[in-house]
């Protein structure tokens, strides 16, 4: 028997890869949120009088921790430091939360450090997002009232960074963080090194391809 979608105040349970969009109220999205517990399943998402959720597929976080390794990988390689958060919900109160699925605070790591909760309303935004697609879910302009500066969007296998700029999200073949580094290039081999070998083996090639272009002081 297969599993029925269940969307109440006190149960909410999707089949993986199921989107629902619905009309609701701010009071209604929090409830939602709630009634998920301690689980981060569904993915909520709430703007402008609408509600959707998302119930991830496995190749999602897959991509997702792959995708967030590489970043972890990068910034280690350069002795950059960092705070990463996943899951995590970003609420502006009774106008926006959204879940992404990676967020890393790089430049203004010392807003995040040690902290168990963030003020969207006065803190800096995260640094860099990561969303993965799977499902058209994703949108990245759902990052602009956060001012988010950038955003990793992976949708049907190909990477594409999008930049903060006058007020709205502009695709670029360079990422602000690591501009030195053509980022689509490497996703593609290490997501095929991890589709043949493991994740295992694909990030520990790509640190010791990083040791030689950044070899330690």
């Amino acid at each position: 028997m297969g599993m029925y979608a269940v969307i109440s105040r006190e149960k909410t349970q999707l089949t993986p890869g199921t989107v629902v969009q619905m009309p609701g109220t701010w009071q209604d999205y929090r409830s939602l949120c709630e009634s998920r517990g301690d689980g981060a399943i569904p993915r909520i998402k709430y703007r402008k009088g609408e509600i959707l959720l998302m119930s991830p597929m496995p190749r999602h976080g897959r991509e997702a921790h792959l995708l967030a390794r590489v970043v972890e990988t990068l910034l280690d390689s350069q002795n950059r430091n960092y705070e990463a958060f996943t899951p995590i919900t970003m609420e502006l109160p009774e106008e926006h939360g959204i879940e992404p699925d990676y967020c890393f605070y790089i430049n203004n790591w010392q807003a995040a450090v040690g902290k168990d909760r963030l003020n969207w309303q006065i803190e800096p935004p995260p640094d860099l997002v990561i969303e993965i697609d799977v499902t058209s879910y994703t949108a990245v302009e759902d990052y602009l009232p956060y001012q988010v500066p950038e955003v990793w969007l992976l949708r049907k296998k190909k990477l594409k960074i999008y930049g903060l700029q006058q007020g709205g999200y502009q695709l670029r073949s360079l990422s602000l963080y690591f501009p030195e580094i053509d980022l689509l290039a490497m996703r593609d081999g290490v997501f095929q090194r991890a589709a043949e070998e493991g994740t295992g083996v694909a990030i520990r090639e790509l640190r010791q391809m990083l040791s030689l272009s950044y070899p330690p002081i």
